[in-house]
């Protein structure tokens, strides 16, 4: 049994514990918004969760943890769920969100592109797969699931610049962006080891969260909650936007790894 231990760092705090029994304390209706990357039960090498389940296991599992956080969503909340198959289990993820319809509405499917072939040249960073029969896995999944489908979205503010420029006086739009779509290349910084991705086999760019909450809406008195915060990179996009947030780990080690981030990001801000 994990033994809970909460700490407050900052506008955030940090929870080691588990996240189905973590959960049931937290106040009905207290969080705006939800960004999480979970297991994806494909095998990865984390320090303390066998990631490999039998899938109705992990598909139960997952669903419990859904029932958890749809009762702490507020009623206008947005819960960005990131997640990926793999080659040899590509249907899990719309298995997964095909259960949660019972309890969400499925608001918008974001293929985030992590790295994209334009013409002859790459851009970004994969993961290369040594098969002879697939492709290699260039993108993941983000759910935007809210409770009845009708969250208002700030596009602009998650958007971009208008390539042709010409497009803002004879559109008559308002300000150079558009809305970015639902396919989002969001590139990791380069790592050439383990320790610069903090030895954790999931992580995600600060970029991904930081775009769900701008998407949302960030305002001063949001509260944003990661259930696997693993080594905290959505605490990291909630100080740099200036909001609260809520993450729960199980892995000492990680919760450790997210407090040093989270803290050095502060210490930024101060300084500047």
């Amino acid at each position: 049994m994990i033994r809970t231990r909460r700490e407050a760092l900052g506008r955030h705090v940090l929870i080691r514990g588990d996240s189905g029994r973590v959960l049931k304390k937290i106040a009905p209706g207290s969080i705006d918004v939800i960004v999480t990357s979970p297991p994806y039960n494909i095998g990865l090498d984390y320090r303390s969760y066998q990631d490999r389940l039998a899938e109705e296991d992990y598909l139960d599992w997952m669903e419990d943890i859904c029932v958890k956080l749809h009762r702490v969503l507020q009623a206008q909340g947005s819960f960005f769920l990131n997640i990926a198959g793999s080659s040899a289990q590509p249907w899990l993820p719309f298995e997964l969100v095909v259960r949660l319809r019972k309890l969400f509405v499925l608001q918008n499917h974001i293929s985030w592109v992590k790295s994209i072939a334009v013409r002859d040249v790459t851009h970004g960073h994969f993961k290369p797969v040594n098969s002879k029969r697939y492709l290699n896995r260039n993108h993941e999944h983000i759910f935007h699931l809210t409770k009845k489908g009708d969250v208002p979205l700030h596009r602009l503010e998650a958007g971009v610049p208008f390539t042709d420029k010409s497009n803002i006086n004879r559109r008559r739009h308002q300000q150079d962006k558009r809305c970015r779509g639902d396919t989002w290349f969001l590139p990791y910084d380069t790592v050439r080891s383990k320790e610069q991705k903090f030895s954790h086999p999931g992580t995600f760019p600060v970029s991904l969260p930081m775009t769900c909450l701008r998407l949302h809406g960030v305002r001063s008195d949001l509260t944003v909650l990661d259930p696997f915060m693993g080594t905290g990179t959505t605490l990291v996009a909630a100080e740099k936007l200036g909001v609260k947030a809520i993450g729960i780990e199980a892995d000492t080690r990680y919760v450790r790894t997210a407090r040093e981030r989270l803290r050095n990001c502060i210490e930024e801000a101060q300084g500047d």
